[in-house]
């Protein structure tokens, strides 16, 4: 098919029911009038100007020159639509999003079929809208998205609590002060600007009011009843990145409604991310979109269920630009068949469906256990990545094998099931599977985490009985993995992983009775060797003038006079101006992680965010913070928003709220 001329409107208005206009980017292909064509929608909050315009703009140009409109749409009180965000994945956001469906799909140039497809925030909401059935939804795209938005996003994680939940809702405090561009709204662009900073709500309470998983995570779950998408879906995710686990839960949920694709790659799409190799994103997605859009009968759906990417021993480092390994495919998902390994009476880790162990062990991690843990959701494959493991197992509890004779293969969830004693109401457990490499160096495979009160359920957690021996199965996140032969197989377990987890109230240790230990991995299987094509152009993101130079930063500072352990994150874009629009923005995150290794009550983090936008002979700026600290009984959240017209200080906002905690 020959390459369709096309045309970008910048902003186009879409009015809603209650009259809210929202701001959308159209990436429009020559000649839709007279031969009406479909479209794919993506809708988010991170502003189509100065915020995804980059990578916008690597991907709704090949989709245009393929005859596929892209409709880039600002949700209400982001970017340049009207009104003020009202949280995250929010009935009304979701109601907004069926209307533009509606919208779209009546367009004189649609031809009533539209897409949803999304990274993060828009692979959330896609999922969510098709659950809703809009009619003109015939097909969505999911990447780095989830299921389950308690067990399997930046919240809580089977009933710990992470700390992304601070550095997240302190991401969206700042992105949404940001201002309106006057260049698309006119004179009106302080009056919404103000509106904004006056009406926004500060995230992180809503959330911290609901420590379990009640009704306000169920909204919004698709796993709640996988029947309500009935709609194909490719869900596609990274090794790399926190959202690990959605592709195969969702082919289990969806059945032959879903392809899963997993590769290597952190939180970004997989045509430019890293680590490579990567995959032509834009070929999968538009022969998916002509297979269900156009009816095209291209095959689409006679793929394999699950492709997915098998890592071969990949080693820890300043930066992984690539990871060795193979792709394999398996046509129907199916429960794997689990491989155990149990603990020998001289400690080692041994495959056996059980141990004679060591006999119980008490273990106690300092509280500054997990700093080599990396970000939750990761967006650099540099030391946002898990490092050497080595730093984290020296306040671990760890059993390994013996040099492996064969390499072995594994894909899925891996299990470890443990009794163990507790002296206060609940404790966490973090396990780690952890490959060893012939000199030492030690890589993270998987992880899981569980707060003990939530061993049976997140909806009703129940206090640990002071004593008494308790049985708990933890579900370790999903990898694809060849351990090589002569490395070992690692399980590590602590009882803190600071800072990607905060610290129960109190710190009582756990007994271990080694000979229960059960780790349960799943073997590969039967499968095929394959080939997922790799993008023709190497380097797809356009080139923004560069005004000033990004810095990024991560380091660890353990004050052994104060007896302090310090985890400092520094990221600046560096300013860009974009080409076009002229508009030049730069945003700026400094957040610190504090605690002392036998204090759980001395945890403290803080975020600030610095967003700044201008262009000639115009300049905002906005500087959001955002605080969680504690006591035994409550968590306390505060914030402030300070915003700036030029240099001049024009408003201030702030937060603070005490809320129980709840077996957390």
């Amino acid at each position: 098919m020959s390459e369709r001329e096309f045309t970008v409107i910048e902003n186009e208005w879409i009015r809603l029911k209650d009259g809210t206009e929202l701001a959308a980017r159209i990436w429009m292909p020559a000649g839709a009038k007279a031969e009406p064509v479909p479209a794919v929608l993506e809708y988010l909050p991170y502003r189509k100007q100065g915020g995804t315009s980059l990578r916008d703009e690597s991907t709704y140009p090949v989709f245009a020159a393929a005859g596929i409109a892209g409709v880039r749409v600002d949700i209400r009180g982001s970017g340049e639509s009207e009104g003020v965000i009202d949280g995250e994945y929010t009935p009304r956001e979701l109601s907004d999003g069926c209307e533009i469906v509606e919208w779209i799909a009546a367009q004189p140039w649609s031809n009533g079929k539209v897409g949803m497809m999304g990274i993060s925030w828009g692979g959330f909401n896609c999922l969510q809208v098709a659950a809703l059935r809009p009619p003109a939804l015939k097909a969505v795209i999911s990447i780095a998205s989830t299921v389950d938005r308690y067990n399997d996003d930046i919240h809580y994680k089977n009933g710990c609590h992470l700390s992304a939940q601070l550095s997240w809702a302190a991401t969206m405090l700042g992105y949404q002060s940001r201002s309106p561009d006057p260049a698309i709204v006119g004179d009106r662009w302080k009056q919404m600007w103000m509106e904004r900073l006056e009406k926004e709500p500060f995230f992180m309470e809503e959330w911290l009011e609901h420590q379990r998983r009640d009704e306000f995570w169920q909204h919004g779950s698709i796993c709640e009843d996988f029947d309500r998408v009935g709609i194909p879906a490719l869900v596609i995710a990274g090794w790399a990145d926190g959202y690990r686990n959605t592709p195969l839960k969702a082919v289990e949920g969806l059945g032959d409604r879903a392809k899963a694709l997993i590769g290597p790659w952190v939180h970004k799409y997989p045509h430019f991310a890293f680590p490579k190799p990567r995959a032509d994103f834009h070929g999968e997605a538009i022969r998916w979109w002509n297979r269900w859009l156009r009816d095209e009968e291209n095959g689409a759906e006679n793929g394999p269920q699950v492709r997915a990417y098998i890592l071969d021993g990949p080693r820890p480092s300043l930066r992984r630009d690539s990871d060795p390994g193979r792709w394999v495919a398996k046509d129907a998902w199916t429960t794997p068949e689990m491989q155990l390994f149990g603990v020998s009476h001289d400690g080692r880790l041994t495959p056996s469906a059980g141990g004679t162990g060591i006999g119980e062990v008490y273990l106690k991690s300092p509280l500054d256990t997990g700093t080599a843990s990396g970000e939750y959701f990761t967006l650099k494959p540099d030391a946002e990545m898990a490092g050497d493991q080595r730093i984290d197992d020296a306040g671990s509890l760890v059993f390994e094998t013996a040099p492996l004779l064969e390499a072995a293969d594994y894909l899925g969830q891996p299990t470890l099931t443990v009794d163990v004693t507790c002296q206060a109401a609940t404790a966490n457990l973090a396990v780690r599977l952890v490959d060893v490499h012939p000199d030492g160096t030690a890589t993270r495979v998987a992880f899981g985490v569980l707060n003990l009160a939530h061993r049976d359920g997140n909806a009703q957690p129940r206090a640990m009985e002071p004593g008494r021996k308790t049985r708990i199965t933890l579900t370790l996140d999903a990898c694809g993995y060849r351990f090589r032969a002569g490395n070992r197989i690692r399980v590590s377990l602590s009882t803190s992983y600071w800072p990607l987890i905060l610290p129960a109230p109190t710190d009582p240790g756990l007994s271990v009775d080694t000979a229960s230990l059960s780790l349960a991995l799943p073997l590969l299987g039967a499968h095929k060797e394959i080939v997922v094509p790799e993008p023709e152009n190497p380097d797809p993101l356009p080139k923004y003038r560069e005004l000033t130079r990004g810095i990024s930063s991560r380091t660890v500072e353990r004050d052994m006079t104060h007896g302090m352990t310090h985890y400092r994150i520094y990221e600046d874009t560096g300013l860009s101006e974009h080409p076009d629009t002229g508009l030049a923005t730069q945003d700026v995150r400094d957040e610190t992680w504090s605690i002392a290794p036998d204090d759980p009550l001395s945890m403290i983090g803080t975020s600030t965010w610095t967003c700044v936008a201008k262009r000639e002979g115009w300049s905002v700026r906005t500087v959001a913070t955002s605080t969680l600290h504690c006591t035994q009984n409550e968590w306390i959240t505060e914030a402030e928003v300070v915003a700036y017209e030029g240099d001049t200080p024009i408003f201030e906002k702030h937060f603070k709220k005490r809320i129980p905690r709840d077996f957390m």
